[in-house]
């Protein structure tokens, strides 16, 4: 090697090093995972697979629970990655947030977007939010992975400018009663494809009632803090401490079958529906966690 070729020989080398450091960092970067939640889609199918309508007048959805059963679900499939948050897309006239849109945007790890609904409450421009997300988080390597819950066919074109960038985008679905509720182009479009059945959506959609519909018997807040603190009281007693205080780890969540347990038991116990009442759930899991920590 003459002297001329040294100082180069010297930069390939110094860029090679700073490579293998850049290589290094990123295998040391935890996967990142979001969720994408087109709301006008969850309502409708979960609506109909579980109340028979997709009338959202004619059904609760406690879409806290939900939300949590989502999170849990991404845990398991998305093992060695970490919940970036959760979208939730839905129409909301002038893009005025509803009480039950409100009470979503105040979960933690959540974030909603709200398009507009037109004079027949069809959502316009919700497809075009997905895609400005999508693609944005996709091209800032903030996510490795994107779950996707929706079935338009305008989604496809999110999908895509997502995966120009690199990231996987796996489309999930709620099972139809009838044929399909997603579109073909966006199955074929997608890295992988999930659907959920009717089992795991039964816990979070009731038909509207008169009892649970009258707010004579409506418990306060301190009620249902109290009801949680108590259930968890009785769960330690019956059910032993090390398997209830494994729970803490996950806080502020609930693996879905014990938050439906803590639901279930304290419907029992006030004698009054829980579902699609989110101030009354957020209670009831602090008072829950409130216990169980003092016991820590």
């Amino acid at each position: 090697m003459n002297d001329d070729q040294a100082p180069i020989q010297a930069r390939i080398e110094r860029t090679n090093e700073l490579l293998q450091r850049m290589l290094a960092e990123v295998a040391k970067t935890p996967s990142t995972h979001a969720i994408f939640v087109d709301a006008g889609y969850l309502y409708a199918a979960a609506g109909r697979l579980v109340a028979g309508t997709e009338d959202r007048r004619a059904f609760d959805l406690d879409a806290e629970g939900m939300i949590e059963a989502l999170i849990d679900r991404a845990r398991t499939i998305f093992a060695d990655s970490r919940l970036l948050r959760v979208y939730w897309y839905d129409g909301a006239r002038r893009r005025i947030h509803t009480a039950e849109q409100q009470s979503i945007a105040e979960l933690p790890d959540v974030k909603v977007r709200l398009g507009n609904l037109n004079a027949n409450n069809q959502q316009k421009g919700v497809d075009s939010l997905i895609r400005t997300d999508l693609e944005s988080l996709a091209r800032h390597r903030a996510i490795s992975d994107a779950a996707l819950i929706g079935g338009d066919e305008d989604l496809v074109s999110a999908v895509e400018a997502a995966q120009g960038y690199g990231a996987r985008v796996h489309l999930w679905g709620i099972e139809a009663p009838e044929g399909r509720n997603q579109a073909e182009p966006l199955l074929w479009e997608v890295d992988s494809q999930r659907t959920f059945d009717l089992d795991f959506f039964k816990p979070y959609v009731s038909r509207r009632t008169a009892a649970y519909e009258g707010t004579a018997n409506r418990p306060t807040r301190e009620d249902v803090r109290f009801v949680g603190a108590q259930i968890a009281a009785k769960w330690l007693s019956a059910r032993g401490r090390e398997p209830v205080l494994e729970l803490l780890p996950g806080h502020p969540y609930l693996p879905g079958s014990v938050d439906q347990d803590l639901l279930v038991e304290a419907e029992g116990l006030l004698q009054y529906s829980l579902r699609g009442q989110a101030e009354l759930r957020r209670a009831l899991r602090d008072g829950f966690w409130e216990h169980l920590r003092t016991q820590y």
